[in-house]
């Protein structure tokens, strides 16, 4: 328990400190090009995108095998060999995700890395601005881009993996 807690904690600082490092190198570069003056803000959408596209990936990604690989080297009195046939089939059946850095990637990284409250907290100060328009697409690009990109972040492990 203590060791999923002390996971998710470094997750959510990498995560945090990564939101924070586009969100400032995003501002100091729009503020030096007129020209990107339009997507001042934007870079909330970009994170939120991102990060579901990756927490899709880690919620499809196959667990350890651990568990069964030990219940099937016990029945058998024999360790577990690959029966691929080829090195690309070898090493999509050894790949996998931990449970807890499952929890340290997904809740802990994406979980501070991606923010609801501010994707929330810029659309009302959109509005606020009279900017409709730009907060309506904003939350159609946070909503529909956060669940394709998960979606296809999902797709995509399941496809390498061949999981159905």
């Amino acid at each position: 328990m203590a060791a999923d807690a002390c996971a998710i904690g470094v997750g959510a600082v990498c995560g945090a400190l990564s939101r924070y490092q586009i969100g400032r190198i995003a501002t100091e570069q729009i503020a030096r090009n007129e020209k990107l003056k339009a997507l001042q803000g934007w870079h909330t959408a970009g994170i939120n995108v991102a990060g579901s596209f990756a927490l899709g990936a880690i919620a499809a990604f196959p667990g350890s095998p651990a568990a069964s690989v030990t219940k099937t080297a016990l029945k058998s009195q024999a360790a577990p060999q690959v029966t691929s046939t080829s090195l690309a089939d070898s090493l999509v059946s050894k790949a996998h995700i931990s449970p807890r850095a499952k929890l340290m990637m997904g809740i802990g990284f994406c979980g501070s890395f991606t923010t609801f409250s501010t994707y929330s907290v810029d659309i009302v100060n959109m509005m606020g601005r009279g900017e409709t328009v730009k907060a309506v697409q904003y939350g159609l690009a946070n909503n529909f881009g956060g669940v394709m990109a998960a979606y296809l972040g999902f797709s995509l492990i399941r496809k390498i993996f061949g999981i159905r």
